[in-house]
């Protein structure tokens, strides 16, 4: 127990810090006063009036802790005036109790040993435990006695707030006789009409008693509630800590064993067992808690939110010398390797501003730009080319060859054999390949060589047209034609045996459409000799500035419309679907020099000798349809054959007329693309809006969506959902089309860049995933990746789009048809109408002849009139 203090051993009165005299009382042995500033009650969590209060005043700090903040803070720390004490300390814990009055000297003092601190605790609790069995109890406080009342005046004014009788009440007697209490009643309904003025109505009227004057008077009411005095008082006892430990009550084993021999609980599980058993077969049959709605999605378990419904971006291309203030014109996949993407850009100037930069324009230089999903910020090649390219292709079969189409009209020819490896290494290998080299310098973009992709090659363009054989205008579309077929002298279809595509269409507003061969007659002993000299380098040579088209369809004007001038074409792919042991893998190795002159040498030619046309004989494929869709630039839709007719007049052999023409759109046609899922199904982007055509119905379109309030620019189909179309618009935005969801709207728009979208083109790149390259007019190329709801297809898709294509097709024969019967209906009326017009033409007179047979008439009658009188002895004078 703590030492009592004796009375004379206290000291003088010391000042706290209210300025109030607090007896200081000398310290027991047991403990020690410390005075704790504010940042060491910080530290050690003991706030004065936060932590430590004056009913709660014990803190326990850890021994560690202690010795911590006095190795750290040294002399400073308030606990190094007792170190020896803590370091001597045998307990964990120290307590140090808040002293609020000073009485010790200190706001703080703490017990120097672990029994100390036991003893302080157990004489708190005990003085607590006095104290609470002490208290008095509480008396309640007693009503005071009531004095006698004052009269201060008040009561006079309540007396004349009393009502007080001024007069003596008057008293009515109202009686009636006897006899009509209790008579019998006899109650009938009677018609108001019976009876004059039977029926009685109730109208309003002024009441004269409302006007009577009363008398008014105040008067006062209180609503005083019942009060009821009562007093509650609660008995505070002092903190503790104690705790509570709860133990389950089980049953004895008698007891138990009682329960389950009893007839009531076997009854229970008899009765509940049906219903468990049949609860435990439908949990074996089916999983109830299955979500059937989560699991309608489609292979892969896959369930797309909201967030994986819009074009996230993969990647982005510019290039700030070459790529930067130009707008891309055409864009294109490599054929066989993968993350390899091309651009075409063009300077942003209208023809009258080119002529008046044309100096400015030809020390720029003209390039295609290939791109690797390796190293965004380096193209990896550059063709270079004469003028700006409006499109290009890279070949099918040879994607080493590339072919352009200038501004200028000329068709521009690339071989890239020599840089083949270059590509191949930079190509788009996926995620698991990029996992392994993340440890290498080769995995960031831009550092995998970076002497190499500083310095991107630029390939010079191994041949280019004759000037005078090429376009007068700008190319607008070019296209190869697939390797299953040639065209041969005036159009004809012929087998390709060499599966090698070495032919090209392009088109140009010039009103021409130009087929090219990139083979030529057989090559001289000369060229033979530069060709193995020089080898790849010079693998087109003579094509250069030589090169002239084999084939020329002409859109001449006809007397009901101005010229066409075709903007973009589309052949059809009718029996050219490749079969699957044509399609290439990797890319063809570099011919050798002997080779390419043995392939020049055996090359089938169309202008070959007699003596080669006796040897070989194309075979003529007559099932193949040589009749292709043109875009022009007023908006019509020209079907053609590229085959010559031969005229009948003159004999020669001219560009066969078109078919049809189809009054599409109201301006430029941008695009023309054949559905890759369904032949004969094409797709027009228009300025204002898109149409999907059926070859040989000429009625209208399939499908015209409605009026966009931005132009469009461009159009692709999907290339793994046959019912989705790609749209880019002028205002930076695409648009979605998912025609099985919606065909009045898109499904998806979504803003992919703040410049106006000038090409886009969507390419697979594996089973899971599905890219959308899209160029703007600022030069910028940006890799889109498709969301998997847009590029993977629903089950039966396939077939629910072409039954919605047969009910439109059904839908314009069914109009057609109607429009028929309506014409015969309307020229039916009106041969009727006409026929009656004529019969009462014949039955009416003229007016000359209706007067001259009444004049007939009455002269008749008068004469009648005469022998009548004359036979009654009548005489009649002449005047009468």
């Amino acid at each position: 127990m703590p030492e009592k203090v004796k009375e004379e051993n206290k000291s003088p009165p010391v000042e706290n810090g209210d300025n109030d005299a607090v007896e200081v009382v000398p310290p027991p042995e047991w403990m020690i006063p410390l005075f704790l500033t504010s940042s060491s009650q910080a530290i050690f969590e003991c706030k004065v009036d936060e932590e430590v209060t004056v009913e709660n005043p014990n803190k326990f700090i850890s021994k560690e802790k202690i010795l911590e903040d006095m190795k750290n803070r040294l002399a400073i720390s308030d606990f190094h005036l007792v170190k020896d004490t803590i370091e001597e300390y045998e307990g964990e814990e120290v307590l140090i109790v808040y002293d609020p009055d000073f009485k010790y000297g200190q706001n703080f003092f703490l017990c120097k040993t672990e029994e100390a601190k036991e003893n302080f605790l157990n004489a708190a609790n005990n003085e607590l435990e006095n104290d609470a069995e002490e208290a008095t109890p509480y008396e309640p406080r007693r009503l005071r006695t009531p004095r006698p009342w004052s009269s201060y005046g008040s009561e006079l004014e309540i007396e004349e707030e009393n009502i007080c009788q001024s007069r003596t009440r008057k008293n009515f007697c109202l009686s009636r006789a006897r006899a009509n209490f209790g008579s019998p009643l006899n109650f009938t309904d009677r018609n108001v009409t019976d009876v004059k003025d039977g029926y009685i109505e109730c109208l309003p009227y002024d009441d004269k008693t409302h006007k009577v004057k009363k008398l008014e008077h105040d008067a006062g009411i209180q609503a005083v509630p019942i009060v009821d005095d009562s007093y509650s008082q609660t008995i505070w006892p002092k903190p503790r800590n104690a705790n509570t430990q709860y133990v389950p009550r089980e049953l004895a084993p008698d007891e138990i064993e009682d329960i389950l021999d009893s007839a009531k609980f076997k009854k229970t599980i008899v009765e509940a067992m049906p219903r468990l058993e049949l609860a435990l077969q439908q949990n074996q049959i089916m999983n109830i808690f299955y979500d059937d709605y989560a699991a309608l999605t489609s292979s892969d378990g896959t369930i797309v939110s909201q967030s994986n419904t819009n074009f996230k971006e993969f990647q982005s291309f510019t290039d700030l010398q070459f790529s930067k203030d130009k707008h891309i014109t055409c864009i294109d996949w490599h054929p066989t390797i993968k993350g390899i993407v091309a651009v075409s850009c063009a300077e942003k100037l209208s023809y009258y501003e080119r002529i008046e930069q044309f100096s400015r324009c030809l020390m720029t230089s003209s390039l295609i730009l290939i791109w690797s999903f390796a190293d965004p910020i380096h193209p990896q090649l550059m063709l270079e080319a004469p003028d700006d390219i409006f499109c290009f292709k890279f070949n099918p079969s040879d994607p080493n060859l590339v072919a352009g189409g200038c501004i200028n009209g000329q068709v521009v020819i690339w071989d890239i054999t020599a840089h083949s490896d270059r590509l191949q290494r930079r190509g788009y290998r996926g995620k698991a390949n990029a996992k392994k080299n993340r440890n290498t310098m080769n995995y960031l973009p831009g550092f995998d060589d970076q002497e190499q992709s500083e310095h991107a090659p630029i390939i010079k363009y191994c041949a280019v047209s004759s000037i005078e054989a090429s376009h007068r205008a700008a190319i607008t579309d070019l296209q190869w034609i697939p390797e299953q077929i040639e065209i041969g002298r005036q159009g004809i279809v012929i087998e390709n045996k060499s599966q090698q595509c070495n032919q090209l269409i392009t088109c140009s507003p010039d009103n021409s459409v130009l087929f090219w061969d990139t083979r030529s007659n057989k090559p001289t002993a000369k060229d033979k000799e530069d060709i193995s000299l020089t080898a790849v380098t010079m693998r087109f040579k003579y094509l250069d500035l030589n090169w002239k088209p084999i084939l020329k369809v002409s859109l001449a004007k006809s007397e009901s419309m101005n010229e066409l001038g075709p903007t973009c074409f589309s052949i059809s792919s009718r029996h050219l679907r490749k079969s699957k042991s044509h399609q290439q893998t990797a890319l063809p190795p570099a011919p050798s020099p002997q080779r390419l002159v043995s392939e020049y040498s055996s090359a089938s030619f169309h202008s070959p000798s007699p003596t080669a046309t006796s040897r070989v004989r194309p075979l003529t494929l007559d099932g193949v349809n040589s009749k292709f869709f043109i875009g022009t630039e007023d908006g019509r839709l020209v079907y053609i054959d590229w085959k010559m007719d031969k005229d009948p007049d003159t004999g020669k052999l001219t560009t066969a007329k078109p078919d049809y023409y189809l009054n599409a759109h109201d301006s430029y046609i941008n695009v023309v693309q054949q559905s890759p899922f369904f032949d004969g199904i094409y797709l027009s982007v228009g300025p204002w809006h898109f149409a999907i055509w059926k070859e040989g119905i000429t009625t209208g379109p399939l499908l015209i969506s409605s009026s966009s309030t931005k132009r469009l620019t461009y159009g692709h189909w999907s290339p793994t959902r046959p019912s989705v179309i790609f749209i880019g618009k002028v205002d930076g935005m695409i648009d979605v089309w998912d025609l099985l969801d919606r065909s009045h709207e898109p499904s998806l728009v979504q803003d992919i860049s703040s410049a106006s979208i000038t090409y886009i083109y969507a390419h697979q790149l594996s089973s899971r995933q599905q890219l959308l390259a899209a160029g703007d007019k600022e030069g910028t190329l940006r890799i889109m990746e498709v969301p998997w709801n847009l590029h993977h297809p629903s089950s039966n898709e396939r077939l629910t789009m072409e039954n919605f294509l047969d009910r439109e097709i059904k839908r314009l024969e069914y109009s057609l048809d109607r429009q028929g019967i309506l014409l015969e209906e309307k020229r039916q009326r009106e041969s009727e109408k006409s026929k009656t017009i004529t019969m009462t033409h014949a039955n009416q007179e003229s007016d000359y002849e209706w007067e001259q047979k009444a004049q007939r008439e009455y002269e008749e009658y008068l004469t009648e009139e005469k022998h009548f009188l004359e036979d009654l002895g009548i005489e009649l004078n002449d005047n009468e």
